[in-house]
């Protein structure tokens, strides 16, 4: 099983920091990808979300940290 988790964040730059933490931290053999996620309704570039997605196939990582991480870069871990 192929095991993808998001981490959304409020802006590019907390992504882009959070998405090397993780890589640094975790090991990861390469950095997750960067979705800008626009909100429901909203046309505002400013009002975009950025999700972290890290593909975790040997199902390796531990949720309560990702979600951590996240939440230092007022973020969170997304439910599955």
């Amino acid at each position: 099983m192929n095991v993808r988790h998001v981490l959304v964040l409020p802006d590019r730059d907390a992504a882009e920091e959070v998405a090397t933490e993780v890589v640094d931290r975790f090991g990861l053999p390469e950095e997750p990808q960067l979705v800008r996620d626009a909100l429901a309704g909203e046309d505002d570039a400013e009002d975009a979300q950025w999700l972290v997605v890290i593909e975790d196939p040997q199902e390796k990582l531990d949720s309560a940290s990702l979600d951590d991480l996240a939440a230092t870069y007022d973020g969170w871990l997304e439910a599955p």
